[in-house]
């Protein structure tokens, strides 16, 4: 089976990749109710060996209304006339989606603020509590 390099660290085997192609609209003339152009890319994210569980989690919560209950990432790609340009534009989509999955996020290192920031913060609070004082009705005559 061919491998598809994604990132250094995954590759994927063509087999893993399901594609249906089906009649898209939009531009094409008479040709669109002729040609299935539009290409419809299933990727089986929950039980790809080559993803580690983080990244699949991660490509998971990425993939959002993508994703179905089993664990398939759905892509649709219909903005070309042509179905070998809109095969190429689905799966460069699935590819990025996977490149962003594997890039682990930085973990938040808890911090104090400073106490020019507090006196700051309190500083602000009481301009504008002089602020709002001031808009009252006015003291009768």
């Amino acid at each position: 089976m061919a491998k598809i390099r994604v990132t250094e660290n995954i590759a994927l085997d063509e087999s893993e990749l399901e594609e249906t192609f089906v009649l898209a609209s939009g531009p094409g003339g008479q040709n669109v109710n002729k040609v299935a152009s539009a290409v419809q890319l299933r990727f089986n994210a929950a039980r790809c060996m080559a993803l580690s569980e983080p990244v699949r989690f991660r490509l998971m919560l990425l993939a959002g209304g993508k994703l179905t209950k089993d664990g398939v990432v759905v892509l649709t790609a219909r903005q070309f006339r042509d179905q070998v340009r809109n095969r190429a534009a689905a799966r460069e989509r699935l590819f990025e989606m996977i490149r962003e999955a594997a890039i682990e996020p930085k973990k938040r290192r808890k911090t104090k603020p400073s106490r020019t920031s507090k006196e700051k913060r309190l500083q602000h609070k009481k301009k504008h509590a002089e602020l709002k004082r001031t808009r009252g009705k006015p003291h009768g005559d």
